[in-house]
């Protein structure tokens, strides 16, 4: 299947009640996870379903990229592994379901870790093999979308990471429901949502993962309110201070040699 007719069957398939109820609960979380990761410049990278997936930012300047969107519904067409960003540009990243159906997950990876700046966050969101879904994939992988995704588990995902030098922050699982197109069945398994944390965390749908990309030497300067609060606890406030035109996010720390 071409890239193209797989991007237009994802889309549909976000569109279906099935998908509205899984993006709903995804889009859910990511507000809450979205509004603690601060930087001046979001992106996301793959568009699915209606719903504006970086409404819980607080970057000023978003953009949505992917290889193709109907009616303008993207900021740029492009290749998921060949940004047409510069290195070092982006503070948030946020790919939805992107590597289930990149063809090259790690390529997109490298490139994401490319045009994120030091300390900047990656955010991913994948199906779940060891779930319901999953089983649910093995049985009908060959009946479109999004059965026939990669559905990559977490462990891998968070290796992935590692490799790149991304630091995992935190994440959660997501929809504890299996894949049931009915509203009014899907309705009365609510009650999963809420015990799915407690009885069976790694049976939900959906992961989300957020890692930090750290760089050697890097040292992220610290908010104001942080440094008022160790002076308020008795801690010596430095002598003097220096200003700069523009606090800078990032201070290199170099060790003298001796």
């Amino acid at each position: 299947m071409n890239n193209m007719k797989q991007r237009q069957q994802l889309l549909h398939w976000f569109n279906t009640p099935l998908g509205r109820s899984l993006q709903t609960v995804e889009a859910s979380h990511l507000r809450a996870t979205l509004d603690t990761l601060y930087g001046a410049s979001a992106i996301q990278l793959g568009r699915i379903g209606g719903m504006d997936l970086l409404e819980g930012t607080p970057a000023a300047r978003r953009w949505v990229l992917d290889s193709w969107a109907p009616n303008d519904r993207c900021s740029l067409l492009c290749n998921p592994h060949e940004l047409p960003m510069d290195e070092k540009s982006v503070d948030v990243a946020l790919l939805p379901h992107t590597l289930d159906f990149a063809r090259h997950p790690h390529q997109v990876l490298r490139e994401i870790h490319r045009v994120l700046r030091p300390e900047g966050h990656i955010v991913i969101i994948g199906f779940n093999p060891l779930s319901i879904w999953g089983v649910n994939r093995l049985l009908r992988r060959k009946r479109g979308i999004p059965w026939r995704g990669n559905f990559y588990a977490l462990s891998r995902i968070k290796d992935w990471l590692a490799l790149l030098e991304f630091e995992t922050t935190q994440g959660r699982m997501i929809y504890y429901r299996p894949p049931l197109q009915s509203d009014r069945m899907r309705d009365r398994l609510f009650f999963m949502e809420n015990a799915g944390d407690r009885w069976w965390p790694m049976g939900a749908a959906a992961y989300m993962v957020v890692a930090k990309k750290r760089v050697l030497g890097m040292t992220p300067l610290q908010p104001e309110w942080v440094s008022k609060l160790r002076v308020g606890n008795g801690m010596a406030e430095p002598a003097a201070k220096v200003i700069y035109p523009r606090v800078p996010q990032w201070r290199l720390h170099r060790t003298s040699s001796k």
